[in-house]
């Protein structure tokens, strides 16, 4: 019932909305003066004697990150220089290969060359001494039906 009759109450902007204005003003001057101001000296007070060694760690992570980004950094530059070494070192042994394998068809290109040159000479040979053979056994055979008949 109590609450009933403050619902029905209505509020009207009148003169009086700056008096409570004024009245709300005055009481945060005083606040401040009173009860905030001290307060908020006591907490920096006491930041301000935990900020010495809160700064110190601060300091210390702070020289921490610097020295993890050094060494991440370093670490990275010599994995680079590691990977050109290794990709510098898989030319040179690939041109190596490279300069081998090329020495080798030259040698079995001549190789090869020679051994065709030696087949033809073979060739030549065998054809003469085959001709050779194929006279005499041509005059054998001449001969034996010479004789038989």
């Amino acid at each position: 019932m109590f609450f009933l009759a403050f619902a029905e109450v209505q509020l009207v902007p009148d003169g009086t909305i700056f008096i409570h204005i004024a009245l709300i003003l005055l009481m945060i001057w005083v606040l401040n003066r009173t009860f905030f101001r001290p307060i908020n000296r006591v907490i920096q007070a006491r930041e301000k004697n935990k900020g010495g060694r809160l700064g110190e760690a601060e300091e210390i992570l702070r020289s921490v990150n610097e020295k993890q980004l050094r060494y991440e950094k370093t670490m990275l530059e010599a994995r680079s220089e590691g990977y050109e070494l290794i990709e510098r070192e898989r030319n040179q042994a690939v041109a190596e290969r490279q300069q081998r394998v090329g020495a080798v068809k030259e040698e079995v290109t001549q190789e090869l060359a020679r051994q065709q040159q030696e087949v033809a000479r073979q060739t030549v040979e065998a054809r003469a001494s085959l001709e050779v053979e194929a006279d005499k056994i041509a005059e054998k055979i001449s001969s034996n039906i010479l004789k038989t008949a």
